[in-house]
């Protein structure tokens, strides 16, 4: 038999084993092509002026290389393994390994190559939809036209021939380091079987559930104003990622085994057909592959935490919009309200204006305040704010002395939080008003650029305000003390107003305002950020769900012989398969619950700081998440059956 001849039948051979490998592959391909061929496509032009869409999808291809690559890298050490006593077969029969590994080189040459081209045609088939949803997400009006970009084809190239480059030296090195006997022993010792559980692994298997909690305390209590310094603050992040990551580790290494002896124990040692399928097998294999488990599971978490949370700012733009401009025109110069309601009327488009009288104050806040501000740089005993009267407020009515705060930051809030009630000082230039602080209310009066300090505004009766505006500090007044709010009763006429709004070039003059050009300005940045993490999210999910695949596939080929005794011995194939699908599911679903409780905890101590809305995005990204990452156990429980079927 010929050289040709004998890969030729390898490749058929093998063909079924490697299906999933190829269409990861191809998958993979389509996916970095596609991408790339958005930083070379004009109409990204559209995008550029505002999300710099071009370089941050080249910054992003870069991260997507290193998940492909480790992919590949990965899946290849695995079917090196898997067809090791080929190998040693070829050496029995005299080849030198030299030509077997000519003999690899061009079988991984045909299949990694044609699987690419493949990935290139599927990518340059979906790169239209791949734009469309893009210029979708992020409000972009733009037509997507379908382009083959030349430098996206070269560069995909390049990029996977240096990896084949590098599954080539992979492949080298090992037949080069290995012996014939040792070749027949790859697979029986690439898992570590231990029978027995020690009291080390269960002090492990104790201290990684005890770091997870930790971790997850500290995570939900870290922004409830107890911390006390931005020092203080970074300290314990890094002590929650630490905590999490290495307990992660512990988990995988010795609580899984440890929880399920427990189990075991339990039950006398007696153990059920499905049981003896399911957890002794996860007991006996989950510790050896800890570190893989842990960089999947982490990895996991941090791609559903940041969409969720760039969704999370995505699903907010609008009530964010809302809170940094109250009315759907905020305007700071007395001159640009009268330019822009002139404009109005000569449209014929109705409105109506409120107008509020603005003061910069300095307020002792010292006795209100929950928190201890030292290291916050922030003195509670003169907080810069905003200070209006109560008639700028419907339906309000304070006594002379009374006073609200209104309208807080959800992010400051998480550090600084106020009492229910108690004194507070105005300080004048000359003299100070106490006053009694009756409620702090959720309510956005004023734009942001009245409250830039973040605190909430004060509202105070008019007699107040009198004795205010005649001991002002002007040193920290504004230029304008007067807030104009414009808004447009009729949402038909919304969107043509906004554009003269743009005409007039008030929305290019600071601190000019408007909530819906705010609205779309959020969606668009957030968009597009969205994208890139989905996006390299789908790519992560795709290529770990394959490696674990790839893993149950191994273990299914080393246990065919455990199931062509078990049926013998009368089992049923539904007998085995209800021990399998419990496996895949703890084999699937521990990673996956495991990641979506990191990601949980991650999004649940820090959403405020991206919108409004939490529960809704993130639900939603678990969902979708869970579904997907389902069909790789789907998969796994598929190709089990089939090994069932065929072990007698």
């Amino acid at each position: 038999m010929s050289t040709n001849q004998l890969i030729l039948r390898n490749l058929k051979k093998n063909i079924k084993n490697y299906l999933l490998y190829v269409f990861a592959l191809v998958f993979t391909v389509a996916l970095y092509f596609s991408f790339v061929t958005l930083q070379f496509d004009p109409s990204m032009d559209a995008a550029e002026g505002t999300v710099k869409g071009a370089g941050a999808i080249k910054a992003a291809s870069v991260l997507l290389i290193a998940i492909v690559s480790v992919f590949l890298l990965y899946a290849n050490t695995i079917f090196i393994k898997r067809r090791s006593k080929e190998i040693g077969l070829f050496q029995l029969i005299g080849m030198t390994k030299g030509k077997i590994f000519r003999i690899l080189t061009m079988e991984n040459f045909i299949l990694y190559f044609s699987s690419t081209l493949l990935g290139v045609l599927a990518g340059f088939s979906f790169s239209k939809l791949i734009l469309l949803i893009l210029f979708k997400v992020t409000g972009v009006d733009s037509a997507a036209e379908l382009r083959f970009s030349p430098e996206a084809l070269n560069q995909t190239l390049l990029v996977f021939g240096c990896i084949f480059v590098l599954i080539m030296a992979m492949n080298y090195l090992f037949i080069k380091k290995q012996t014939i006997l040792s070749l027949f022993r790859v697979l029986s010792s690439s898992e570590e079987m231990v029978k027995k559980i020690s009291v080390w692994e269960i002090l492990i298997g104790i201290a990684g559930l005890v770091l997870i909690s930790s971790g997850y305390y500290i995570s939900s209590r870290m922004f409830d104003g107890n911390l006390s310094s931005v020092n203080i603050l970074f300290l314990t992040m890094i002590y929650i990622l630490g905590s999490v990551i290495i307990g992660t580790y512990l988990f995988y290494k010795g609580s899984v085994r440890f929880i399920f002896h427990l189990i075991r124990k339990k039950k006398g040692g007696y153990l059920s057909i499905n049981e003896v399928l399911s957890l002794s097998s996860i007991m006996f294999r989950m510790k050896s592959n800890a570190f893989l488990l842990t960089v999947i599971t982490t990895v996991s978490a941090l791609a559903i935490g940041l969409l969720s949370l760039s969704y999370i700012s995505y699903y907010s733009a609008e009530k964010s919009a809302e809170r940094n401009v109250p009315n759907d025109f905020s305007i700071y110069h007395s001159e640009d309200a009268a330019t822009f309601k002139k404009a109005l009327e000569d449209e014929e488009i109705s409105y109506t204006v409120k107008e509020i009288e603005v003061y910069q104050a300095n307020v002792n806040m010292e006795e209100v305040l929950n928190s201890d501000t030292e290291g916050l740089n922030v003195d509670p005993g003169s907080l810069q704010t905003a200070v209006i009267g109560e008639s700028s407020v419907d339906g309000l009515e304070l006594s002379e002395g009374e006073a609200i705060l209104s309208g807080y930051s959800s992010a400051l809030s998480s550090l600084i939080t106020f009492k229910d009630s108690g004194r507070i000082e105005l300080i004048g230039k000359t003299e100070r008003i106490p006053l009694d602080y009756l409620e702090l209310r959720d309510d956005f009066i004023l734009s942001s650029p009245y409250t830039f300090s973040g605190f909430p505004v004060v509202v105070v009766d008019e007699s107040v305000m009198e004795k205010l505006s005649n001991d002002l500090d002007q040193e920290i007044q504004r230029s304008s003390f007067l807030y104009t709010g414009i808004d447009i009763p009729d949402e038909q006429d919304l969107d043509h107003a906004n554009t003269i709004f743009t005409e007039l070039d008030l929305a290019n003059t600071w601190p000019n305002e408007s909530q819906l050009l705010t609205s779309n300005s959020m969606k668009n940045n957030m968009g597009f950020v969205m994208f890139i993490v989905g996006f390299l999210g789908l790519t992560f999910l795709i290529t770990s769900g394959c490696i674990l695949y790839f893993k149950q596939v191994d273990e299914s080929e080393e246990e065919r012989p455990n199931y062509t005794i078990l049926r013998k011995l009368g089992f049923t194939q539904w007998d085995l398969l209800r021990g399998i699908q419990a496996k895949q599911l703890f084999n699937f679903g521990i990673p996956l619950i495991v990641g979506l409780l990191h990601s949980y905890f991650a999004v649940q101590s820090g959403w405020f700081f991206f919108g409004t809305e939490v529960w809704t995005p993130m639900i939603i990204v678990m969902i979708i998440y869970t579904g997907l990452y389902s069909i790789f156990g789907l998969l796994s429980v598929i190709y089990y059956k089939r090994v069932i079927k065929d072990a007698l």
